[in-house]
C-alpha cells in the first residue's frame, strides 16, 4: 500500500537553526550593507513579498481590525494572527519588524503582504515586489 506523507512546508520555528548561528543573533545583528553578506540562515521562510495599500486603507482585516497602510504590519497566509516578524530585504539589507494581522496574499509566488509602510522603511516600493527573508520573533497563541 502507498500512502501520501506530508513534509512540514517550513522549518518548526522552535527547533534551533542548523548552524550556529540562531535567530536571536540574527535579530541583534544589524543589517549588513553588502547584499552579498545577507544570509538567509535561520529564516523561517524566504520568498517574494508585495505591499498592499490604498484599495485596503480603512478597511477591515483578519484580525477584525481596521487597515492603517501606513502601520507596520503584513498579511501572511499560515502564521498565527498576532504574530510578529522580521522582514528582511535581501535585495538591500534593511530590516523591519511587523505584525501579522491580515491573510494573503492571494498572489501565485508571493510569500507575504507588507503595509506601505513597512515597505517604505525597506525601501521596496518602487520595485513593487521584492526577495525576503521571514524570521520569527514572537510566534502568537
Amino acid at each position: 500500500m502507498v500512502a501520501c506523507t506530508s513534509a512540514p512546508r517550513y522549518r518548526n520555528p522552535e527547533s534551533p537553526p542548523s548552524s550556529t548561528t540562531t535567530a536571536a543573533n540574527l535579530a541583534s545583528a544589524p543589517p549588513s550593507s553588502n547584499p552579498r553578506e545577507i544570509t538567509t540562515r535561520g529564516a523561517y521562510q524566504v520568498g517574494r513579498a508585495s505591499y498592499y495599500a490604498h484599495k485596503f486603507h480603512g478597511r477591515q482585516t483578519a484580525n477584525g481590525e481596521i487597515f492603517d497602510m501606513y502601520a507596520m504590519t503584513a498579511a501572511h497566509r499560515e502564521l498565527p494572527l498576532g504574530s510578529v516578524i522580521r522582514v528582511t530585504h535581501l535585495g538591500n539589507g534593511k530590516a523591519v519588524r511587523v505584525r501579522v494581522n491580515d491573510r494573503g496574499p492571494f498572489v501565485t509566488g508571493r510569500i507575504l503582504d507588507l503595509s506601505l509602510g513597512a515597505a517604505q522603511r525597506l525601501d521596496m516600493v518602487s520595485e513593487g515586489v521584492a526577495r525576503i527573508k521571514i524570521e520569527i520573533v514572537e510566534l502568537a497563541d
